[in-house]
């Protein structure tokens, strides 16, 4: 709802960009259905060894496997890819690839160079047209800094596509922003539209209100090994817990929160009637503040807990299955939900970036 094709394993603006350029080069060669696949993965590869040699290596995707990497970017941002209208094609990734040898054989669209002008062959418009040209040293000099162009494109693509979302309200605004951990800090919340400061007012609440679950269940994952170290610091987390709901409890008492389903409906998810009463369940606890306060030691939160496992993972609990205990690492969701703010900061930085040299380059 807020950053409409996003992912939390996207890392850098830029691939929205790498992924159709590869492909509208492997089109151009008219590479058939059976190979395409061999050659969009030998491409993504040398992409991923080109970043590797610019200034900026932070959020490669698949620096570490190289060749041996089992999921590829173009695969990674193909939703988002739609999202945001740079891709036309409906289907899916899969589906794209068995497409191909039949529009090359279509007699209805014309194949065009890079200045629009039409060459022999036939192409459809599975991608923009808008889509800026790819540098000409592309991809052996790859790197992540967005043109001016570049950026503005992404940021028409975004306002056009999801004109109502957070995401298209801060790259309209043009306006850079110093790092923060939820979106609700940002320092533009006060300018928010309305209707997107109601549901941040939720999401806030929620976020914040049901980390104790997960903390909780650690605790319990803790004690069933017999981890004191652990045992002791979800025991401090789950007091730090409580005290900044306690800190809030003016803006959690009057929080409607069974709103919640009907604001997560407009984007079409419906929410299961076991989520809705597990959610139920435990925010009658951790909206009172005598309940949060002892959360640690509550039985009724702890049963619900375990219930909340069973009916997620069956045999494979862990609270009950002690292998599966065993291949617990020590946490487990634990970070308090930030709806992919994480991610999209750094998106926004990169698209952003480029608007402030812009202004650098006026003033100067």
């Amino acid at each position: 709802m807020f950053f409409p094709g996003t992912s939390t394993i996207h890392t850098r603006a830029r691939y929205f960009l790498f992924i159709p350029w590869i492909y509208q080069d492997l089109v151009r060669r008219k590479t058939p259905s059976s190979q395409i696949y061999a050659k969009l993965r030998h491409k993504e590869g040398e992409l991923i060894n080109n970043l590797a040699k610019s200034k900026d290596t932070g959020g490669i995707i698949g620096i570490q496997a190289r060749a041996a990497l089992k999921r590829l970017p173009s695969n990674i941002y193909w939703y988002g890819l739609g999202a945001w209208g740079i891709r036309h094609f409906p289907g899916s990734q899969d589906e794209y690839h068995r497409s191909l040898d039949h529009l090359y054989s279509s007699t209805s669209c014309t194949l065009r160079d890079d200045d629009g002008e039409p060459v022999k062959g036939k192409i459809t418009n599975y991608w923009h047209q808008g889509i800026p040209s790819s540098p000409p040293d592309f991809p052996e000099n790859a790197n992540f800094w967005l043109t001016l162009n570049e950026a503005d494109y992404l940021a028409e693509r975004i306002i056009t596509q999801q004109p109502n979302s957070l995401l298209a309200f801060l790259v309209n605004r043009r306006q850079q922003f110093f790092s923060v951990d939820f979106v609700w800090e940002h320092p533009l919340y006060d300018e928010f539209p309305t209707h997107i400061q109601q549901q941040l007012h939720h999401a806030r609440n929620f976020s914040e209100t049901i980390q104790g679950a997960a903390l909780l269940y650690n605790l319990m994952l803790a004690e069933q090994k017999t981890a004191e170290t652990l045992i002791e610091e979800y025991q401090q987390k789950l007091r730090h817990w409580a005290d900044r709901l306690a800190k809030r409890q003016k803006y959690l008492r009057d929080w409607d929160w069974q709103k919640l389903p009907e604001i997560v409906a407009v984007n079409g998810v419906t929410i299961s009637y076991l989520t809705q009463n597990f959610i139920k369940r435990w925010l009658n606890f951790a909206l009172k503040t005598e309940v949060a306060q002892t959360i640690a030691t509550h039985q009724e939160a702890r049963r619900l807990i375990q219930e909340r496992e069973i009916a997620l993972k069956g045999s494979q609990a862990r609270l009950s299955n002690p292998r599966a205990l065993e291949l617990w690492n020590g946490g487990s969701g634990i970070a308090q939900l930030d709806y992919r703010w994480g991610t999209t900061q750094k998106i926004l930085g990169d698209i952003l970036s480029a608007f402030a040299e812009e202004t650098d380059d006026v003033t100067a």
